[in-house]
């Protein structure tokens, strides 16, 4: 990445992680939640798994997911050593853009909420597919581009508003279709990436900017203001802020999922363009028409005018 501009500034990236090793558990129910949906993908294929990593996997609670889920070794990873360091089971610090591991050193690898503050993504994730042996899955959950989506425009909002103007507060992410190309890109066998959206509450901002503390979420772009938030600024983004009937702050979560399969021989693949054997057309008994034919309108000629 020499030479480049960066979206991200890896090194207070690490260390907003490290301040959030010790508060991580206050969002367990969240990491909690999004990590049984992960895992829950594993009920879709009949393999089964022995050797795991769990990437990006801050305090270990993904890997314990999988440990119940029978897999007998998992390794947990994150760029935080103080993170790593309460993994249960074997754990590492490494960086997703250079993973210590060798070619096929696991057949199933996951990751949750971590990908996403990575410089080179596609790098990244040619490196996640070399550490899997062939026919190993690789699962991955990112923030969409809609999540806090109003936090985003609240805080250009207020920032106009008192400041005359705004500066980097909240991550670009990759959309749907960006997501589903850097999988196919990466080399990635079957590829897969869909999305939902879920919503999450609070009671209050101070709650919503608590549990963005706790999962290292705070803001680490390299274009950032290197000046702190004031409470005038703070005041107005939180007096803009969505709530539902409650009066709790509503906001969108929008969960893309990625599954991709290391290449190997015999896996399902697409046919050959035109060699096909059945006739769309015919299976849907429709009538096919050639380049550049118009279907005849099915609306009722019009009236003959009187």
């Amino acid at each position: 990445m020499t030479g480049f501009p960066v979206p991200f500034d890896r090194r207070a990236h690490r260390l907003r992680r490290d301040r959030a090793a010790m508060l991580v558990d206050r969002a367990g129910p969240l990491l909690g939640a999004i990590a049984e949906r992960l895992i829950d993908r594993l009920d879709d294929t009949t393999r089964r798994f022995a050797r795991a990593l769990d990437l990006g996997g801050r305090h270990g609670l993904l890997a314990r997911g999988l440990k119940a889920r029978g897999i007998p070794f998992v390794v947990s990873a994150d760029l935080s050593p103080r993170m790593a360091a309460r993994a249960d089971g074997p754990a590492v610090a490494a960086d997703e853009e250079w993973l210590p591991f060798a070619p096929g050193a696991f057949d199933l690898i996951v990751s949750s909420l971590s990908l996403h503050w990575v410089n080179d993504l596609p790098g990244a994730l040619i490196q996640a597919r070399r550490a899997l042996a062939p026919d190993g899955l690789f699962l991955a959950t990112l923030p969409g581009p809609a999540t806090l989506a109003p936090l985003r425009a609240a805080f250009l909002a207020a920032e106009a508003a008192t400041a005359g103007g705004a500066s980097p507060r909240v991550i670009p992410l990759p959309d749907l279709r960006d997501a589903a190309a850097l999988l196919q890109r990466a080399g990635f066998a079957l590829p897969v990436a869909d999305a939902e959206t879920l919503t999450v509450t609070y009671p209050d901002p101070f709650a919503l900017f608590a549990e963005l503390r706790a999962l290292g979420e705070t803001n680490a772009l390299a274009a950032r203001s290197r000046r702190p938030a004031t409470r005038a600024l703070i005041a107005e983004a939180a007096r803009r802020l969505p709530r539902d009937e409650e009066g709790r702050i509503a906001l969108p979560l929008e969960l893309i999922t990625l599954t991709g399969w290391a290449p190997a021989a015999g896996q399902p693949r697409p046919l050959a363009p035109g060699s096909a054997a059945a006739r769309l057309a015919a299976a849907l008994g429709a009538e096919e028409l050639g380049a550049g034919e118009l279907a005849p309108s099915r609306l009722a000629p019009p009236k003959p005018a009187r």
